[in-house]
């Protein structure tokens, strides 16, 4: 019997006298708070997006499609990164201004070798502005969730305004329940009883955002 199983039959066991007709959790659970605070518009949603990621410690960079691959690559070399990890899905022209060694994502890899890469890029699924949050999904652009949970560097780049939201309720139907999804509200850390706060014990200690416009920049007057 596999763990999948086991678990299975105790909910089963949990649930045996339920009674049949009693009221669907869809239906059980009240769902009618707001699902988001006023109406901003896209530029306000993405301004909040970037404070609150600020205040998280992440580092915030704009950018149009354009100019992606040279922030990247900027950002890259500032970190000293000779290697970087690339999931499977990834655009190649994101990283075509980098000379950076590139490392695929791969089932076999062992934490020792993923800890030796010196950066991560990757996309996100969604954004959430007011909780200053990133979601990965492990979607082919953003690879299996250990490749952001190891290497101390991650890039994580986010479609300007079409993967933002306001609100966590306008983030849930976004997403697939039955994927392996990873909420990220700044770079990892934690706190002693003494409160001295460590980051990267838990996943990376650097979190650079790249907030990239779909739209060309305007010219600068």
């Amino acid at each position: 019997m596999s763990s999948r199983e086991r678990i299975l039959g105790r909910v089963r066991r949990a649930l045996a006298d339920v009674p049949a007709d009693d009221t669907p959790y869809e239906r059980a659970v009240a769902r009618d708070y707001l699902r988001r605070h006023g109406d901003p518009d896209t530029a306000a949603t993405v301004a909040l997006l970037a404070e609150n990621l600020a205040d998280y410690r992440a580092l915030v960079h704009r950018c149009d499609r354009a100019g992606l691959p040279a922030l990247i690559a900027r950002l890259l070399d500032a970190r000293g990164a000779a290697s970087v990890l690339v999931p499977p899905g990834l655009d190649e022209g994101w990283l075509a201004e980098s000379g950076a060694r590139r490392v695929a994502d791969r089932a076999d890899s062992t934490p020792g070798e993923l800890d030796r890469v010196d950066s991560v890029v990757t996309g996100c699924a969604v954004a959430v502005a007011e909780t200053g949050t990133l979601v990965l999904d492990g979607s082919p652009d953003q690879g299996r969730r250990r490749i952001t949970l190891v290497p101390d560097h991650h890039i994580c780049v986010v479609r300007v305004p079409d993967q933002v939201v306001s609100s966590v309720p306008e983030a849930l139907p976004r997403l697939d329940p039955r994927r392996p999804l990873t909420w990220i509200s700044g770079p990892s850390a934690t706190s002693d009883i003494e409160l001295d706060r460590v980051e990267g014990v838990h996943g990376p200690r650097t979190l650079e955002v790249v907030l990239m416009s779909e739209e060309p920049a305007a010219p600068l007057a």
